[in-house]
């Protein structure tokens, strides 16, 4: 009976304090990225339409100071995580090549309907866990694309 009322204690302890799932980010930084581009696939029409644009979205992938850009983006000539209005996208190619505490820097290669596309997200550590601080293409940043893009 002891034990029992031990366990009961932790139990509540746990729950009281937050040791459940978290709202926001991911464990690693690797997971953060497939859990973005698993919204990519060609499957169920809840995760073949994009990253979605709704707040627990925001929040589960994106830092604090890009939730707001995400969820306004109006508009958009094409989806900036794929480089393309559409996608057929094939294998994603993961790469870390900084790592520097609560910030990584991962590059990710993949084809999307035949043209090659690479992406370097920068995603930070947060209380949370990982979520995305920016993603830069050769040619822009996802920041600058949401401010052109706002509502």
């Amino acid at each position: 009976m002891g034990r029992g009322k031990f366990l009961a204690g932790v139990s509540l302890v746990a729950a009281v304090f937050g040791a459940g799932p978290a709202d926001a980010g991911f464990r690693t930084p690797e997971s953060l990225i497939r859990n973005v581009y698993a919204f990519y696939g060609q499957g169920s029409p809840a995760f073949s339409n994009g990253l979605p644009r709704d707040e627990e979205t925001a929040r589960q992938f994106f830092d604090p100071s890009l939730r707001g850009a995400w969820t306004a983006l109006h508009d958009a000539p094409y989806d900036f995580l794929v480089q393309s209005p559409t996608w057929r996208i094939g294998p994603i190619s993961i790469a870390t090549p900084r790592r520097q505490f609560d910030k990584t820097d991962v590059t990710v290669a993949f084809d999307n309907e035949g043209r090659a596309v690479t992406l370097d997200f920068i995603v930070v550590n947060g209380p949370d866990g990982w979520v995305i601080a920016d993603v830069e293409s050769p040619h822009d940043s996802l920041r600058m694309f949401l401010t052109q893009f706002r509502r």
